[in-house]
């Protein structure tokens, strides 16, 4: 489709249903399907609903659930007759979606089954009505209270425009408290459609996914892209443990996925990496380069089998993948791509396809978006990366000094992140700019960086690298079940073993890492972190907690 800038949600939803009311839109692995003509009448249906129960334009109305066609339904419901969608992450705590819900004022929340304690626990005056999400029903609902009739047409039309508002999206970021980032119909739908360019989607195409739609990543990219292209989506409708992805995959046989590093990395660390170290041919063969590029591509091929086997897209974002298995989706022709972008800007500011990744990089900027490095240093070229363009929310709802603290008044949006462009325009993340630590020195230290290292050393789980009287410490989670496993078969009592391992482990990591970084990134002392940190949707550390 030819993008204009007059676009909106329902425009784009008719233009599709014009030319794919017949094609698939939105599933349930192993249970409802909807073609997009499905879907249209199931959208006007809710959209009817919500008349009944007094639902304007401009009201905002919660949806706290996992991805199922009934998320997607009543998030277009909603956009459609010009109220806004507030998305709610099914891991938040009850406080945070109190809290959420009394900021935005939402009139009504769409949640399911498994998140009905969550919603117990509100107060009846926030948010009175409240809506099943899988069959629409209303909970303490009585006799005299409006029905879902799933024939119903809205009795009102509704005029909506590119500028407004249709999405408040609560972050859940690494430096605390939760921010609503508004997003206008022209933002979302530009992304997605620019998204579209970085690679061709086509109606074709089977989307599985597996991240949460209150994510500005899965809600633009992996909902409203393929609505514009009109590809079906897969819903796992369960958290993705391998016994339910396995299936999923060999089912679905997807052509098109979106991950966080995590998912890509745990099987790299679990599945790919034991297959060589485990056979002493292949560890010493995986030494020498040429043969550890044959070890790769056949184990790439593996990977692809796995994944269904036409997998031509398996989109990383959300963070920055670690540089060793990237290194290895190279040598194995797994067909990866990088995207770049915050909730802020709907969210993709750069990204490559499969065709054109480069070791460690986040692609080039996204068509008609201009990104720039403010302030680089004389020496690195490193600067804080701003970015323009219609992606660029509106600010921070109810939250004008914030705001202004982000957005310049000629339309600036100041990412916080630090990054430089080589000569051929891809952009490289160095880091947060927050989370840059001043060496003794005056020099520049990125603790991202040095996390890499650590985490590529073995049985660790996860890393963060924090300043304690002044000395750089990393607190470190080693991977006790893996230790376990790996020593299960000696005769020694197996708890004290592992305690005793993971302190011969402190010593050795501590050595690694200091031969790999420079002078003034060396590492003074590890410190074992008993408990897995707490994270972000998007399974980036909450360092706010920690440092």
């Amino acid at each position: 489709m030819a993008f204009k800038d007059d676009i909106t949600l329902p425009s784009a939803f008719l233009l599709t249903l014009g030319k794919h009311s017949e094609r698939p839109a939105m599933a349930m692995i192993g249970g409802e399907q909807l073609t997009y003509g499905d879907l249209y009448r199931r959208i006007r249906a809710i959209m009817a609903f919500l008349e009944k129960l007094g639902i304007v334009p401009g009201d905002k109305v919660a949806i706290l659930s996992a991805g199922l066609p009934n998320w997607g339904a009543s998030y277009y419901a909603v956009t459609f007759m010009g109220a806004v969608a507030v998305p709610l992450l099914p891991d938040f705590h009850p406080d945070e979606i109190r809290n959420i819900l009394e900021h935005s004022e939402a009139k009504a929340i769409f949640f399911s089954e498994n998140q009905q304690s969550k919603v117990n626990s509100i107060p009846e005056g926030i948010t009175s009505k409240r809506i099943r999400i899988e069959d629409f029903s209303l909970k303490n609902g009585s006799l005299s209270d409006p029905v879902f009739i799933p024939s119903a047409e809205p009795l009102k039309e509704y005029s909506v425009h590119s500028d407004d508002l249709a999405s408040i999206i609560y972050t859940s970021g690494t430096t605390g408290k939760s921010k609503g980032v508004m997003l206008t119909h022209l933002n979302i739908c530009f992304t997605a459609d620019k998204s579209g360019r970085v690679q061709e989607i086509i109606e074709t195409d089977r989307f599985l996914s597996v991240l949460p739609l209150s994510h500005s990543y899965e809600n633009t990219i992996g909902m409203v892209l393929p609505m514009l292209r009109g590809a079906g989506i897969w819903y796992l409708g369960k958290i993705p443990t391998p016994s339910v992805l396995l299936p999923a995959l060999l089912e679905v046989k997807p052509t098109i996925m979106l991950t966080v590093p995590i998912i890509i990395e745990k099987i790299f660390r679990n599945k790919i990496q034991p297959a060589f170290t485990k056979n002493i041919f292949l560890h010493a063969a995986i030494h020498v380069p040429f043969l550890r590029k044959i070890l790769n591509v056949a184990a790439g091929k593996k990977l692809m089998q796995t994944f269904g086997g036409e997998l031509h897209f398996f989109g990383i974002g959300g963070a920055k993948i670690n540089r060793s298995v990237e290194k290895f989706l190279i040598e194995a022709k797994f067909p990866y791509a990088i995207g770049y972008g915050l909730t802020e800007t709907s969210p993709l500011l750069a990204g490559f396809n499969p065709q054109n990744a480069r070791l460690q990089s986040t692609g080039p900027s996204i068509e008609d978006i201009e990104l720039i490095i403010q302030h680089p240093d004389k020496k690195t070229g490193e600067g804080e990366i701003w970015a323009r363009g219609p992606n660029v929310m509106k600010g921070y709802y109810k939250e004008p000094v914030l705001t202004s603290e982000v957005l310049t008044a000629d339309g600036w949006f100041k990412t916080g992140d630090l990054g430089i462009f080589d000569k051929d325009g891809y952009l490289y993340i160095k880091g947060r700019l927050k989370n840059t630590i001043i060496g003794q020195g005056g020099e520049n230290i990125h603790p991202e960086d040095i996390e890499s290292i650590i985490n590529n050393f073995r049985h660790v789980a996860d890393s963060l690298v924090v300043v304690q009287q002044e000395r750089l410490v990393a607190l470190v989670q080693f991977n006790r079940e893996e230790i376990e496993e790996r020593y299960s078969q000696l005769k020694y009592d197996i708890s004290n073993y592992v305690e005793h391992k993971i302190d011969e482990l402190q010593q050795e990591l501590l050595q690694y890492v200091n031969t790999r970084v420079n002078k003034f990134s060396q590492v003074q002392r590890i410190v074992v972190q008993e408990f897995p940190f707490e994270k972000t949707p998007t399974q980036k550390i909450k360092r706010y907690l920690y440092t």
